[in-house]
């Protein structure tokens, strides 16, 4: 009987490190394919006569980077980390693997069709992050839900009557998500001022209520996994999971301050864009008092780094959003390229970098094979030394672009002023895609190639 529980639990535990590996290699070839498109676009604001082909058009490359980067590389890696965080937190098996393997496949047949549909001149207009026509769309929503089903139902079958802090955010998310995703793809309502607020709806929920509670139910994980200490205060992990439901859903509209909503809406968006540092500050505070005391071991990980940086992009990022809520700041930098460093701050610095940790604390774990240190830590600084150059030249261009337009000159002078920043903003992205290059052959190291751990119980972080 025991031989035969030993023997069911490994083959449950191939299965799983089977799925994973399989949503981990995936979402990395969109996270290279993603990002080298975001470089073209990059280049040819320093670079105008780069690429001149219609298929190379900023109008075409733009939304096929945002949507890769989101629902490709960001949505699959995190899909594929819940499942397994699901699984060894309920210390159960996925519900269905095979509907695991159907989520995935979805996920990739939307991406690739979104992808070449958008390179073709199809889209469903100016919608910021929805450009994919109504059916594609679809396809998405479906993952979504089976993604959720699945989960959902790995969560019921878990053997304690708690449900631990992790799952109450990925399930929240991903439950959230699909209420937003409904509420976007219907048609009914979305004309003139309706479709703006729902826009900003739609754009804004969908890194705070799907990638936002995804990323922060895999630091509930991993950090107490790597530092092998409990997570400093689970009340405020529950603090901050129902404040950010109460505040976060209605902040969208403060990316149109100042258009023809109702000035009500705007105001009370930038209202709860402040309310918003309570959750913000409450998540990060737990997850920093967790790692006080232990900085000598998150020096000599290779996973903690990434997920250190994860917390202060969320912490800086999500503070960042609160001010630049407030109508005398937007004034300066609302449509400047401002708004484009802020939104890596936020999606790359927290929700790319915390993936990033996750995928280095677990991954080695269920296969039993470790990065090279080297190039994990290569891969660290690459990523860190871009994103800071990019974030800061498109911040710093984005302040000037704005005083310039204040100040009444011409629309040319802004452009001249803003042109040295597009040039650093080249050269950052130019290391973060490196960076990119370096992580996809860890990935191949982690899945097939590297060297075994010396265990798997031991915690990553003391291998390291």
């Amino acid at each position: 009987m025991i031989a035969r529980s030993v023997a069911l639990q490994d083959e449950d535990d191939r299965e799983i490190t089977s799925l994973l590996g399989a949503y981990i290699a995936f979402a990395t070839g969109w996270l290279v394919l993603s990002t080298a498109v975001g470089l073209i676009v990059a280049f040819k604001f320093a670079y105008p006569e780069f690429l001149t082909s219609p298929y190379f058009s900023f109008g075409r490359l733009r939304p096929i980077h945002t949507n890769d980067t989101f629902y490709a590389w960001a949505s699959i890696a995190l899909v594929g980390l819940v499942f397994y965080v699901a699984c060894k937190t309920c210390a159960t098996r996925l519900y269905s693997i095979k509907l695991g393997w159907v989520t995935l496949a979805l996920f990739n047949v939307a991406a690739a069709l979104g992808t070449v549909a958008l390179d073709l001149g199809f889209n469903n207009g100016d919608q910021e992050y929805r450009e994919w026509i109504w059916w594609i769309e679809a396809l998405l929503l479906i993952a979504i839900l089976t993604a959720a089903y699945n989960l959902i139902m790995t969560v019921a079958r878990r053997k304690d009557d708690d449900i631990y802090l992790s799952n109450w955010y990925t399930m929240g998310g991903i439950i959230w998500t699909l209420i937003l995703s409904t509420v976007a793809f219907i048609p009914l309502y979305q004309y003139g001022l309706g479709q703006v607020a729902v826009q900003g709806f739609f754009m804004h929920n969908a890194v705070g209520m799907w990638f936002t509670p995804l990323t922060l139910g895999l630091f509930y994980y991993v950090l107490p996994k790597l530092l092998n200490r409990p997570i400093y205060s689970y009340a405020l992990g529950v603090l901050a999971f129902w404040t950010n439901l109460v505040f976060y859903p209605i902040i969208g509209a403060h990316h149109f301050i100042f258009s023809p909503l109702p000035w009500w809406l705007q105001t009370l968006a930038i209202v709860f864009s402040v309310a918003m540092l309570v959750p913000v500050w409450a998540g990060s505070a737990n997850f920093l008092l967790t790692m006080r005391g232990r900085w000598e071991q998150v020096r000599r990980s290779y996973a903690l780094p990434f997920v250190f940086v994860g917390v202060l992009g969320y912490l800086l990022g999500s503070t960042q959003g609160t001010f630049e809520a407030f109508r005398s700041l937007q004034a300066v930098w609302h449509l400047t390229n401002f708004t484009v460093g802020h939104s890596h701050l936020t999606m790359y610095t927290f929700i790319t970098f915390g993936i990033w940790g996750g995928i280095y604390a677990l991954v080695p774990r269920a296969t039993g094979r470790a990065p090279s240190l080297t190039l994990a830590g290569l891969h660290f600084w690459l990523a860190t030394v871009g994103m800071a150059i990019y974030i800061l030249a498109l911040s710093i261009g984005g302040t000037i672009q704005g005083l310039v337009w204040m100040s009444g000159a011409p629309f040319i002078d802004s452009v001249t002023a803003i042109a040295p920043d597009w040039l650093w903003r080249s050269i950052g992205g130019s290391l973060m895609f490196i960076s990119h290059l370096v992580f996809a052959w860890n990935v191949w190291f982690m899945l097939s190639g590297g060297e075994r751990v010396i265990s798997r119980v031991e915690p990553i972080s003391e291998v390291a």
